[in-house]
């Protein structure tokens, strides 16, 4: 492509950029964007290329950059509901500008685009299932019996039970797992926390929310599910142990459990060799966490 192409196609993109760009993340999206006359690119590597030239520009310029997630069917709806044609620049603009508060974002901070699109993907994936797993909650609405809430107990009790997971595990990183099976659809939501020389813990608070909305939907529903925690520390094998849900609270994983489902290739059952410097364990006791408050009605 000829240099002067370059330019253009730069000066295109600044042109749809108010501090936040729409990142057409994978070839079908981009293929349904070029649908629109006034979408001039043709090739989606050449414009991921261009995209991450441009933020590397201005970047060096000192501007905050936001990248967004841009859907083009949740564009097409955006147009049709606010009355805008869907093929021009402003309209697009506009779009972005909303995704910019609405939808799932990231900061540019040099990281490559490589690094950047999993990471954005990642995100929409976590705040999908989020709206996903509290419309699930709120529609649980309130017990016959006694009138709580159910899904805002259920809430105060994963709550309670995240916290004391994470009090009883040792030192380190933690990256805990929780999947629920049987909502209509499977939910899988994954919380890492980290510690710092001083020994304090620290997590992304969208992150922990997501996380214990999909635990609390699982002990509401009473569904099946579990939830694994994988603890790391220098000098130490890393700690893989869990629990399986059983009504509404957490049964303990037998160390034989936990190994079994490490050690076993799903698709095929075959056995998988254990990691090395790894304890696959029983968890720490819980102590009360099992009685906090909750629906058990």
């Amino acid at each position: 492509m000829a240099h002067t192409d370059h330019q253009t196609m730069r000066r295109v993109l600044r042109r749809e950029i108010a501090g936040t760009i729409g990142l057409l993340t994978d070839e079908h999206d981009f293929r349904a964007m070029r649908r629109y006359r006034s979408f001039t690119f043709d090739d989606h590597t050449a414009y991921l290329r261009q995209v991450e030239d441009l933020l590397k520009t201005r970047a060096a310029q000192g501007s905050h950059t936001t990248v967004a997630l841009f859907d083009p069917q949740e564009y097409a709806e955006y147009c049709t509901d606010a009355g805008l044609d869907p093929d021009i620049q402003s309209s697009r603009t506009r779009f972005t500008a909303e995704l910019a508060t609405t939808g799932p974002t990231i900061p540019y901070d040099g990281q490559p685009l490589a690094d950047l699109v999993p990471a954005l993907v990642d995100e929409a994936v976590r705040q999908a299932t989020w709206e996903y797993a509290s419309t699930l909650l709120a529609r649980l609405g309130a017990c016959a019996s006694c009138g709580e809430d159910i899904g805002r107990a259920a809430f105060v009790r994963a709550s309670h039970l995240l916290v004391r997971i994470l009090e009883t595990a040792q030192r380190g990183d933690r990256h805990l797992v929780c999947s629920v099976t049987g909502t209509p659809e499977t939910l899988l939501s994954v919380l890492r926390t980290e510690e710092d020389t001083d020994g304090a813990t620290h997590l992304d608070e969208a992150e922990a929310l997501e996380f214990t909305t999909v635990l609390a939907l699982g002990l509401a529903t009473q569904s099946p599910g579990g939830l694994v925690m994988r603890t790391s520390a220098p000098g130490t094998p890393d700690r893989i142990y869990g629990w399986r849900m059983r009504g509404d609270g957490l049964e303990p994983l037998t160390a034989g459990e936990v190994f079994d489902a490490y050690c076993t290739d799903i698709a095929s059952g075959d056995l998988i060799s254990p990691e090395s410097d790894v304890d696959y364990c029983a968890p720490p006791d819980l102590g009360d966490a099992g009685q906090t408050p909750g629906h058990h009605h």
